[in-house]
């Protein structure tokens, strides 16, 4: 390997590096509560029109017990997609008293179809596709969420 070129490597794994130490410190704590009891997740919190806009687009890796969660701040039906994301997903959408409203499973990536929350939520979680089942999660199943607001 040339010199220059493993420069440009140890500078793109430095700041890869430090991206996951500036995500990390920015996770909050959620849990799902299921008949085989809780399960924590790592999450990073979306709360702006902008931040919900852009989500995981792009992200090409979601470490194991991490998440996104997207804060609407109001109940209404939501509808989701999954154009310009890489990674196979499953959406939980949450509801006002903190539990799951529907989940959709293994969302196709790249994809533009729409994925609608099925009732009125004021959240949404995204997880590795699989997180949901592994954990048995289901409909009425409480959510503790971050949010202090709520």
């Amino acid at each position: 390997m040339s010199r220059s070129l493993a420069f440009a490597f140890l500078a793109l794994l430095t700041a890869f590096v430090a991206g996951a130490a500036r995500a990390a410190s920015d996770l909050e704590r959620l849990e799902f509560v299921t008949r085989s009891g809780v399960h924590a997740f790592s999450v990073e919190v979306m709360r702006t029109p902008a931040e919900h806009e852009k989500g995981l687009m792009f992200r090409r890796y979601l470490p194991d017990g991490r998440g996104m969660l997207f804060d609407f701040g109001r109940e209404e039906p939501v509808q989701m997609w999954m154009k310009n994301t890489y990674i196979p997903l499953d959406m939980v959408f949450i509801g006002r008293n903190g539990k799951v409203v529907s989940v959709a499973a293994d969302t196709e990536p790249l994809s533009e179809k729409i994925i609608p929350s099925g009732g009125p939520v004021t959240s949404v979680v995204e997880l590795n596709a699989g997180a949901a089942a592994k954990i048995g999660l289901a409909v009425g199943d409480p959510v503790r969420l971050p949010m202090s607001d709520r």
